[in-house]
């Protein structure tokens, strides 16, 4: 059923119950949790009553219980807490495969609290043809994809794509809650055009605020063909050879006075060797090897603030936006006499915060910088930050502002900051110009409609002014091109019904400036997590 209608019934069920402060100064405690797992289409609703809808749903597993069941951050005997519910609330929407999620009490009786779990089930099998067009370049191919198998919460897939830097063939699995628990796998492998990659991950995270321990393993092996871009045109191409692993051990003393402060510890290889393309004539830079082998330390600190929004970067669909403040530190020594390439503190680190999230007006900031230390000097340093402003005008027009920088220090060869078709600046090719940073700026209002297409697609439309400019001189790339600036509109499409990877994208977008290979009208079919 629709978003609107699905909160509604859920307030409706909900019997009266004294306030939460009540609860839980009274001591109650969680008696029986009931599991309202709902396929993708609801036969109650008259409107979701017809034939080709009943048998989407004897065709689709639904989730399991005991699957919701897991990810439930209390337990029948635990003290009543609101703010476990709602982070229970939260932690089902994260999951690709739900809709929706609804987690409230209803009803109480001898200090026992009732709760209630709903959800919503999305079609999540993706067979078919998988096509993007960005930046004047197609990307297409067959996926075969399953995002809940057997109601089990497993991610399978098998695909064929072409792309601009390569085609291949991919196979991959992933489990958020592996056999029931918290810990996470996932396993890929790749069989490229330009060589094989393949990426093992078991993690069991930090899953909630209040969680004490965390660890993880990561280990990544590839063989690729890197290419350097600029005017949207290879101007140098390279072997690259990559072999990482890293391991952390974590620990917090959980959730105290609204915040969180967590520790981690852990050990990274990373190591990048270089050759020659044969098949490359034209100018060829090629990156020093590098290999950093070394111990690490990191701190985050969390504010515990959330809000729950509507029609902002989805439609029609509750949105969960962190609002409060982050912070987060890691650094670490590589040094040539234990293996590595040479000496070296490596270090990463970002903050953000947001405002005014329960009003009209919502305002993100982030920020980010890491690289390393060298001799004294600052080596491949990246410094980046993002402001994100939302005014809600009313419930279907909402005005989006984002004001983007990056800037770099002695960048790595490999590494390039560019702007184009790919990063926002929708006129233009993808990779268009390379630089030693870069700006971008868009002002965007955003139409979210009423238009439910055969109940299962929902319809929005964005108009949009995009800026941005590169500054500095990159390795064999021409100068600057200066302010470049595009305009245009476009359709949303998302399915209400089904996982189709996020929302589709389709503009035209008309660039102002540039050189005269510019085409006059660019025409983007994207598909993208927001709107």
């Amino acid at each position: 059923m629709a978003a609107v209608g699905w909160a509604a019934e859920t307030a409706a069920d909900a019997q009266p119950l004294p306030s939460d402060a009540e609860l839980e100064a009274s001591g109650a405690v969680i008696g029986e949790i009931l599991i309202d797992n709902r396929n993708v289409f609801d036969p109650r609703d008259p409107k979701d009553n017809n034939g080709l809808f009943r048998t989407a749903n004897r065709l689709h597993v639904t989730t399991r219980p005991e699957v919701i069941r897991h990810q439930l951050l209390f337990h029948t005997g635990d003290p009543y807490s609101r703010h476990a519910l709602e982070e229970s609330e939260r932690t089902l929407r994260t999951n690709g495969y739900l809709y929706d999620a609804s987690v409230v009490p209803v009803s109480y009786h001898e200090g026992r609290v009732d709760v209630r779990i709903t959800t919503r089930d999305l079609w999540t099998l993706n067979p078919g043809i998988d096509f993007e067009r960005e930046g004047g370049a197609n990307s297409a191919g067959f996926v075969l994809e399953e995002d809940n198998l057997l109601g089990t919460g497993t991610s399978a897939l098998l695909s064929r794509t072409s792309t601009i830097d390569r085609s291949g063939t991919t196979i991959a699995a992933s489990n958020a809650h592996a056999f029931g628990t918290w810990t996470s796998l996932g396993a890929s492998y790749s069989d490229n055009s330009d060589g094989d990659a393949v990426q093992v991950i078991v993690e069991h995270p930090f899953y909630s605020l209040d969680t004490r321990h965390a660890g993880g393993l990561n280990v990544t092996d590839y063989d690729q063909t890197d290419s350097l871009y600029d005017r949207g045109a290879i101007i140098n191409q390279f072997h690259d050879t990559h072999h990482f692993v890293e391991s952390y051990f974590g620990w917090s003393h959980g959730l105290q006075d609204g915040w969180v402060r967590r520790w981690r510890a852990g050990v990274t290889y990373d190591e990048h060797l270089f050759n020659p393309l044969a098949s490359w004539t034209g100018p060829t830079l090629v990156p020093e090897d590098r290999k950093f082998a070394y111990p690490w330390v990191e701190f985050d600190l969390l504010q515990d603030s959330y809000a729950k929004l509507r029609n902002h970067d989805q439609i029609s669909r509750t949105e969960d936006f962190y609002c409060g403040a982050t912070t987060m530190v890691r650094a670490g020594w590589a040094s040539a006499s234990l293996g590595s390439s040479r000496s070296a503190m490596l270090f990463q680190s970002s903050a953000g915060t947001g405002r005014g999230c329960q009003g009209p007006s919502t305002l993100l900031l982030s920020g980010a910088f890491s690289g390393r230390i060298e001799g004294g000097a600052l080596r491949d340093g990246v410094l980046s930050g993002a402001l994100r402003y939302y005014w809600q005008q009313n419930s279907q027009w909402l005005l989006f502002t984002t004001i983007q920088g990056t800037k770099g220090w002695q960048l790595d060869l490999d590494h390039q900051i560019l702007l184009g078709g790919d990063s926002g600046l929708r006129g233009y090719p993808l990779r268009y110009q390379d630089g030693t940073a870069r700006g971008l700026a868009t002002i965007e209002e955003r139409y979210f409609s009423n238009w439910y297409v055969f109940r299962i697609f929902r319809i929005g439309a964005a108009a949009f002014v995009d800026a941005g400019r590169t500054w500095g001189a990159a390795p064999l790339a021409q100068p600057s091109l200066g302010v470049l600036t595009d305009a245009g509109f476009g359709l949303r499409v998302a399915s209400s019904r089904w996982t189709l990877g996020g929302i589709v994208h389709i503009d035209l977008a008309f660039p102002f400036n540039g050189d005269s290979s510019i085409k006059r009208v660019q025409f983007l079919v994207q598909t993208q997590q927001q709107f």
